[in-house]
This record gives structure tokens, sequence and C-alpha cells, in this order.
């Protein structure tokens, strides 16, 4: 028996199988597609002289089969409207249940934009100017490596005006973010033969197993107050370094630092990749450069949209000096790691318009007004906790005072209340250094109408713990019990 797909009102596959007497083989087929879903309610079946057509069945026997069908309550037969699959009663399906932590009723956590601030109309509007200039192969995965040249070129300008880098359009690689940005350049590193790659400890520990799975061995740079400390870098092959703002310590890398990686590059051949961790969100003064535009032959510079827009866009760029984008390339010309080609589309539109400029300004404006009520809450409810790393970023770091409750036991207080943040020893590699206790706040996750209640929620908890007895306008917070422990996400670093 043939099986047939059915063109009528809708395309239908049926398998009659060989069973005796067509009409019964008709009818399970169509019966079992009922059942398993694969024709739903309300589905108009093709008439019985078309179906009959495409099975090489009589009429008769199709319209049989149909009114069984209808006998059963399996079909509906109306006038004027065909044969249309009845309603019936789902059968209960178990629902697998996912281990996952309710959202927090307070998000404090760090690495997270204000989503609530997304320019949606900005954005539309750069869409439906790009879908109106896109060619056909604008809905095909782009040919090119590389990405797509409107948005390689718009970044070439937007890179050298805003962050000093030194760059043409066809050095610049568009990625899934800067998660798989590090992928793929630890595995062309490995490829050329690099064993091990030093990343900043304190770090972000996800970024540190996205370059392990890439088969180099992950050694540690320290960090200080200056930045990451190029001398412990040891016999690594590249080194990864955030210059723009360190994360979790919210420090920029000291001039004689970033210099020191320069030479380190030039005397060992080794590989600096400059993560622009919040780069464009500097409040005190100009934001820092680039180390990009210092030593263009040695650094492979990384940025992304995900602290300036979203992280749910998945665009991140890499500038590649010249020696290892041949490598590069390699790796990522492969199809599961493509970018959405119209995104890439949009975002160039969007920078051409201005609109990622306004934004930006419009989002350090309002980021800058939040650390400052942060910050001055702070200092008046809770002095013995320090705030540091407070000139860029969307996080800041609390120094918690010594001889009382240790960061894990301050974090579950604040958990409890529903108030989410990283504690600081999180951040580090084992074995564990020695470091003061504390906290990381991330001040730009709750909407603008969510914030003031966030930062009441936060001081009050803080204040309990170690505030003065007498501080003024100090307030107890009923336990909240759904948030549970809020562990750090694997969020986008850059």
């Amino acid at each position: 028996m043939r099986s047939s797909r059915a063109i009528g009102d809708v395309d239908l596959y049926l398998e009659p199988g060989p069973v005796r007497g067509r009409r019964i083989g008709l009818e399970r087929a169509l019966r079992a597609a009922i059942v398993d879903g694969r024709l739903a309610p309300g589905t108009r079946l093709p008439s019985s002289r078309t179906l009959a057509v495409d099975l090489a069945m009589a009429r008769n026997t199709v319209a049989e089969a149909y009114a069984q069908l209808v006998a059963e309550g399996y079909l509906i037969a109306r006038r004027g409207a065909g044969t249309l699959v009845a309603e019936r009663p789902a059968d209960p399906v178990p629902v697998p249940v996912y281990a996952r932590a309710s959202a927090p009723r307070f998000d404090l956590r760090p690495g997270r934009p204000d989503l609530s601030a997304f320019p949606r109309a900005r954005w539309a509007a750069a869409q439906r100017r790009a879908l109106a200039a896109a060619g056909p192969d604008a809905f095909w995965p782009s040919v090119d490596p590389r990405g797509r040249i409107e948005l390689r070129e718009r970044l070439a300008d937007y890179l050298g005006r805003v962050r000093g880098v030194r760059t043409r359009p066809d050095r610049i690689v568009v990625c899934a973010g800067y998660a798989q940005g590090l992928f793929l350049l630890g595995h062309a590193l490995a490829a050329r033969g690099a064993r091990r790659i030093a990343m900043e400890d304190p770090g972000l520990p996800f970024l540190r197993e996205i370059v392990a799975r890439t088969g180099v061995e992950v050694a540690s740079v320290a960090v200080d107050g200056q930045g990451a400390r190029i001398d412990t870098a040891g016999d690594a092959d590249a080194i990864v370094l955030t210059p723009a703002n360190q994360s979790p310590m919210g420090v920029p890398l000291h001039p004689d630092r970033r210099a020191a990686a320069l030479r380190w590059a030039a005397e060992t051949g080794g590989v600096v990749i400059e993560d622009d961790y919040d780069g464009e969100f500097r409040y005190d003064r100009h934001p820092v450069g680039a180390l990009q535009g210092l030593g263009a032959e040695h650094v492979v510079y990384a940025g992304t949209a995900s602290k300036m827009l979203s992280p749910g866009l998945r665009l991140g760029w890499l500038v590649v000096p010249p020696y290892l984008l041949d490598d590069l390339l390699a790796v990522r010309d492969r199809p599961e790691l493509t970018v959405g080609t119209l995104d890439q589309l949009t975002l160039a539109e969007f920078i051409a318009a201005g609109d990622l400029d306004r934004h930006v300004r419009r989002a350090r404006l309002a980021y800058r007004d939040r650390r400052d009520r942060l910050v001055a809450e702070l200092a008046r409810r809770v002095p013995a906790v320090r705030v540091c790393g407070i000139a860029a970023g969307l996080q800041v770091r609390l120094e918690l005072p010594a001889g009382g409750p240790g960061e894990e036991e301050t974090r579950t207080l604040l958990a409890r209340r529903g108030v989410a943040v990283h504690r600081l020893g999180w951040y580090h590699l084992p074995p564990y250094a020695e470091h003061p206790p504390g906290l990381v706040v991330g001040y730009a996750a709750p909407s603008a109408a969510a914030f003031a209640g966030t930062l009441e929620a936060l001081v009050a908890a803080l204040a309990e713990l170690f505030g003065p007895r007498t501080a003024p306008g100090r307030a107890r917070l009923p336990e909240h019990t759904g948030g549970g422990p809020f562990g750090p996400p694997p969020v986008d670093s850059a």
C-alpha cells in the first residue's frame, strides 16, 4: 500500500499500512494521526474526492472511512465546511520538571543591564530599514565567516571613534557574544600550538570553563588594586585581560601594567585578549581607551552588545591581528557557529542612525544616578561596609567589616529577603586566596520603577548586620522565602 501526501486544504501524510481492507487501513491511519496530535482539533481534511485520488482509492472507500470516524467522534462533518477534526479532551501528558531557581524578588546580580530600557521603537525602526534595503542573500547565513560586511564597516567606524580601536572591516569577526568569541579564540590558539592561557584571578568562573573546553590549560594572573599583575603570567601563551574595568574588583588596568602587557606580548610572542568589559560605562571621567589601540599587532579586541543593549541579541565581535585571522576563520567557518544575519543588519542600521550612541549616553546617565544613590545610602546607613569599584561598569564591590558575618552568611541572609547578589569568593580560583569578605552588587538590572524598592531591601538587610544600632531609617524586612540561594548565573561577560 503506497503512502501519499494529499493536496487539499492541508498537507496530509498517511500510511494506511498493509492491512486487509483498504477502508480499515485508512481509518486506522487517520485515527492514529488524530490521537498522537499530528492532526490538531479544527483541522480541515481534504475532500473525499481529493484524498481518494491521492491514495488511489475509490471515493466511496474514503467517504465510508470518514463516516466511521464521524460516528466515533474523531471527525465532524459540516455542510459547507467539509470534514474537520473534532475537539477531544486532551490526555494528561507528564510535563518534565527542570530544577531551576525561582527569580529573585530584588535582582542585584552583577553583569545584567536594565532590559526594560531596551530601545524597542528605534530597534524596530532600524530593523524595518534593514529589511527594506536587504537583498535575498540577507535571508541566508552569511557567506563570509567574518559576518556581514555592513555590520563590520559600521563597527570599524564606531570602535575607532568610541573606544580608540585601530582596525579595518576585514579584520573584524562577528560572533554570538563574547563567550563564543572566547571559545573560538581558544581553539584557534590551540591549533597554533598554544598550551596555556592565563586568566585573571578573581574572574568569572564560567569563562575559565569555556577556555578549558578548548583543550588548553587555564592558568591564573593575580589581580590587585591596579589590575592584573602581568608578572604572574608565567609561561602562558596568551593572557585574557579586562583593562577598562576588571570584574569583580572594579579597577582599570594601571598604565604601567598596560605597558607591561604589550611588552610581554612583544617579547614572548604571546597574545593579549582584551575583554572590553563595561568599556562604555565610565562615570567620573572619560572612558579609558582600548588597549588594542596601543598595540594592534599583539592584541585581540573583544566587544559585545550584551551590556549596551541586551545579552539576548547574542552579538559580539573580535578585532583580530592579521597573523591570527586565518586560524580563527578556520574555526569560525562552521554552520553551527553562525550568527543571525538579520540581527547583524539591524545593528548596522542602529549604529548608522546614531541610535547606539544615544542609547548608551542615556544608559550611562541612568546607571550613574543609580550608582550615586547606592553609594550615598550605604554611606548614610551602613558606613561600616566599604564601597569599592565605583568608577565604571554596572556593579560595585562591597567590603564587609572584619569580625562580623562572612560573605556567605551575608549573602544567605540577603537571599532570604529576596535580594540576589554574588559573593566575592565565587570569582576566585581554587585554592582560594585570602581576601577580605565581600559581595558584588549589580545596580543595573532592576527597572527604573523597581530600583528604589530594590535599593531599600539591600540597604535595610545590610543595616541589620552591619549598621549602627541607632542608624536612622533602619528597617526590618519580612522574610521572603521564594528566592532560593540565587547562585551565580552563566551570563556573558562583556
